[in-house]
């Protein structure tokens, strides 16, 4: 389908993600999915016959892994500038329920923390983490992103992205790396709670497309949302991170006819 580049304007200004296929993810075991605790057959992983480049032969219901035009991530190359709709993050500070689910470490958040895309609301539901980055900035990769997956009251998702680069030991980091598990489980809930606010960046500046899941079923119909600017973590946590996850990224996806902005 041919898109209008002025609808999709309106669209990506409204933030609003209106693909039926964001809103029946399902019990899928996606680190996107729309709540904790699900899972997915068959098995699917990062590499070898059930790797990235096999995800849409693996079920009818992946298929859109391999055929779908608007896949995530994407290189954040050659955006237009523009008025892409306000992102606004009001996050609490979170009890600490975090799960290992075989694919990345995931806080799966209690009910009090969103953001606002324009005029629409979509709640936190959990973050996750990735090593290395799966969107690239100009042809090139963080060593961590960290994903923030939001859903809102229509079932619509939205997640936002921030980049890791080493730099500062991030304590809010050290949080949730020292209660990670080490094997894949239920959730756990540790004590504490986590400063979710002090993983985003300072700077606003942000890229705005429309993208899909990052693992199967990959459903299309996401709005995206990826700071510029990235956070710092020590080496050593990095380092904590990519000894569990030596790769649970995604490989960049064709860009094909879709507009991404970066905000003024």
């Amino acid at each position: 389908m041919t898109l209008n580049r002025r609808h999709f304007l309106r669209t990506a200004t409204l933030g609003c993600a209106c693909c039926l296929a964001a809103r029946v993810v399902g019990a899928s075991e996606s680190t996107h999915a729309a709540g904790p605790g699900a899972h997915a057959a068959p098995h699917w992983s990062y590499a070898g016959k059930t790797g990235a480049e096999h995800w849409g032969e693996l079920q009818p219901d992946f298929k859109v892994c391999q055929l779908g035009l608007e896949q995530t991530p994407i290189d954040l190359t050659s955006a237009m500038k523009g008025e892409a709709a306000a992102v606004a993050l009001d996050y609490k500070p979170l009890a600490l329920r975090i799960v290992n689910n075989g694919h990345t470490i995931q806080v799966n958040a209690d009910a009090g923390s969103s953001c606002m895309i324009g005029a629409a609301k979509y709640d936190l539901l959990q973050f996750h983490f990735h090593h290395p980055s799966e969107h690239l900035l100009a042809g090139k990769p963080f060593d961590l992103e960290c994903h923030f997956v939001h859903k809102s009251a229509a079932g619509d998702l939205a997640v936002v992205g921030v980049f890791v680069k080493p730099g500062a030991k991030n304590a809010a980091l050290q949080t949730i790396f020292d209660a990670m598990p080490m094997v894949e489980g239920p959730e756990k809930r540790a004590s504490g709670s986590i400063d979710t606010a002090a993983l985003l960046p300072k700077s606003n500046s942000y890229f705005r497309y429309m993208g899909s899941l990052t693992t199967p079923p990959c459903s299309e119909g996401l709005t995206w949302t990826v700071f510029r600017e990235p956070i710092e973590a020590s080496s050593d946590q990095i380092r904590q991170f990519a000894q569990l996850f030596p790769n649970n990224a995604r490989p960049v996806q064709s860009r094909n006819r879709r507009f991404l902005i970066e905000s003024n």
